[in-house]
């Protein structure tokens, strides 16, 4: 599927996760960044997050929870369409409820991120 659609962020996105849930990083993040060069943030207000949700999922999945945190603090901050439940963006509720984001769970960082949207 690739090799017809190289330019699909969301295939590019969803391999990124599955290299990064079989214990391949680096093929995860390359993935991943190349998602991020099809659709860079900057040229889809709408659409551009996704691939950074597919960045910070896949840092969470291979240990990188420094990089997942910081990630997700920029996605708090913008609003655009959720990469795995369109149109349904991270939210500091969704953080909550997402088991892919167990590794955070105890990180003070991530508590804030989801306490921020409770106090809102």
């Amino acid at each position: 599927m690739l090799k017809d659609q190289p330019d699909n962020f969301a295939l590019i996105g969803e391999l990124a996760l599955i290299n990064s849930g079989v214990g391949d990083k680096l093929a995860a993040f390359a993935l991943a960044e190349r998602a991020m060069a099809v659709l860079p943030l900057e040229k889809d207000a709408a659409d551009g997050p996704m691939p950074l949700e597919f960045l910070a999922r896949v840092a969470v999945r291979v240990g990188e929870l420094d990089r997942a945190i910081a990630i997700l603090e920029k996605l708090l901050s913008i609003p655009y369409d959720g990469a795995l439940a369109s149109p349904v963006p991270l939210t500091p509720a969704l953080l909550r409820l997402d088991p892919m984001f167990d590794p955070l769970r105890n990180d003070p960082r991530f508590q804030k991120l989801v306490e921020d949207g409770v106090s809102k």
